[in-house]
């Protein structure tokens, strides 16, 4: 659950229309019109990365006069699914995939379900990647491939594309480097434990 309490106000007078706050929009609400930036507040979650990033200081976050939330309901889908779904991706369902946010894998896996198919849309969601915005394309591109789905790559700079995991590793690198303390495939089982565990909602 993310409480969203600002919201980006451009100086048209300073913006030179650079397309640099666009880019680094995690949510991509920002477009360049008349070479002038332009906000669509419905989907701006106040991450303050236009902000940050604008060379001349044209954009300045204010506060909102009615803060809200937003998240995912993970009632809305049959859990068993959203179980599924996340093992598929080698997570836990009550993992937290975002810190500065703290949301889990259920809700973006909810998500993913009722029809989410970019990590754009999930982030206008659930409020995922407005914090750092560094490392939480990780889990959502991960959990987005195990659906099935591959979404193409924004024009800018909200990816960092999805690093290898345990389970991407090459037999051949894991025999090159068994004898030097490395232990791929005990760590996938260990992991997978944890992935199977029952959590809170499991034991009910």
């Amino acid at each position: 659950m993310k409480l969203i309490s600002l919201k980006p106000l451009i100086d048209k007078d300073k913006c030179i229309g650079c397309g640099i706050c666009s880019k680094v929009c995690p949510a991509a609400t920002i477009s360049i019109e008349d070479k002038t930036a332009c906000v669509n507040e419905e989907f701006c979650r106040g991450c303050g990365a236009c902000e940050q990033r604008c060379p001349v200081y044209a954009i300045t976050m204010t506060k909102l006069e009615k803060p809200y939330k937003v998240s995912v309901n993970v009632d809305d889908v049959p859990y068993e699914k959203i179980e599924e779904l996340c093992k598929s991706a080698h997570m836990h369902p009550e993992q937290i995939i975002c810190f500065c946010t703290t949301t889990r894998a259920e809700e973006v896996a909810a998500a993913v379900l009722k029809g989410a198919k970019t990590p754009e849309e999930i982030s206008r969601q659930t409020g995922i990647r407005m914090g750092c915005k560094v490392e939480c394309i990780q889990p959502i591109l991960r959990i987005l491939k195990a659906a099935g789905i591959d979404p193409e790559r924004p024009n800018g700079y909200q990816w960092y594309g999805a690093t290898p995991t345990l389970w991407d590793i090459s037999p051949e690198i894991k025999e090159k480097y068994k004898t030097s303390g490395f232990y791929f495939d005990e760590d996938i089982k260990i992991i997978d434990k944890v992935v199977k565990a029952k959590g809170s909602r499991g034991d009910r």
